[in-house]
């Protein structure tokens, strides 16, 4: 799941609107503790309301995904409410159905174009190994990259040469030779992401604060991708071991992981509603920051991983 819009996605910790704000003349529609179909992205979840207050002089809902972690809660507006019918339920069934039928034909004549160099296929073949864990949750893909296929011409993010080496080195080091980052990273990505803003508040400190907004952003999106779709397989024990408690994986984690969200971050940003003027602006920031971590890729990133076997994830069909 991609976040759809930041300023819905906020947590419960957002300010309710204020006492002198219009209230809105009619009820909620849906009540606490009501299942309902909550759209995210490109498709309809099952979930249940929460909570229900008037937000910005409209009803929004803090919902929680059935099945998925609660790190994915968020607040929605009615407009991407639907009543949990049966009717409603078979209409979302069809369009899915129907979105992953798109998505196979399209994968067909893909199959058919111009060959890629070695590196390039390896990397989109595993396409970072998007591991969203099996069952109904996998549907969100389809949709996903259903959508993004179009939407991406206006969303590119050039990842450095070398920094692409490092993603097709990280890929074999997980998959093939059965090893992992050693855990809790130093730097983490906190302190990359603290190290950056430092680095560009002494060229420019009037752009800090956009910079630090940003930069708020990749770690609001890092931490609630990882799990659903930045691990290997064999990697899902060592995070279940290790974020514990509500710690935030950005303060576990470090560059190996950071760089696998710049693989999927033009699939999630698709989904946000961003004027294409401003989206240039962030296009150029992001980057910027790719660059700074291919000036510090000796720093930041690991040459080897954790020698230790992981036998755990081997023939294993889901690591939940």
């Amino acid at each position: 799941m991609g976040n759809s819009s930041k300023d819905d996605s906020a947590t419960s910790g957002d300010a309710s609107a204020g006492d002198g704000d219009v209230q809105p003349s009619k009820p909620p529609i849906y009540t606490e503790g009501e299942k309902v179909l909550a759209h995210h992205v490109s498709r309809f979840y099952e979930a249940k309301v929460q909570k229900a207050e008037i937000r910005n002089k409209e009803w929004k809902y803090f919902v929680h995904y059935l099945g998925w972690n609660k790190n994915w809660d968020e607040w929605v507006p009615e407009p991407r409410l639907k009543k949990y019918t049966e009717e409603n339920v078979r209409k979302q069934l069809a369009q899915d159905k129907k979105a992953s039928a798109e998505k196979n034909a399209k994968s067909g004549r893909s199959s058919q174009g111009k060959a890629k160099n070695s590196m390039d296929a390896k990397v989109d073949k595993e396409d970072i190994k998007s591991n969203v864990s099996k069952g109904k949750k996998r549907k969100s893909d389809s949709g996903a990259e259903k959508g993004s296929a179009t939407i991406e011409k206006f969303v590119k993010i050039q990842i450095p040469a070398t920094l692409k080496k490092q993603l097709v080195d990280d890929w074999d080091f997980v998959t093939q030779q059965d090893k992992l980052v050693k855990l809790p990273r130093s730097p983490t990505i906190d302190d990359i992401l603290t190290k950056y803003l430092e680095y560009k508040s002494k060229k420019d400190s009037l752009a800090a604060d956009s910079i630090g907004e940003i930069l708020k952003g990749i770690r609001c999106y890092f931490d609630k991708a990882l799990p659903m779709m930045l691990l290997y397989k064999k990697e899902r024990k060592q995070y279940s071991e290790l974020v514990v408690d509500n710690a935030s994986p950005s303060t576990i984690y470090g560059a190996e992981h950071l760089l696998r969200l710049f693989v999927k971050l033009p699939e999630l940003l698709a989904y946000v509603n961003i004027e294409e003027e401003t989206l240039t602006r962030l296009q150029q920031k992001l980057l910027d920051f790719l660059k700074f971590l291919q000036k510090n890729q000796n720093t930041f990133f690991l040459s080897a991983y954790d020698v230790t076997k992981v036998s755990e994830g081997k023939g294993k069909g889901n690591d939940e």
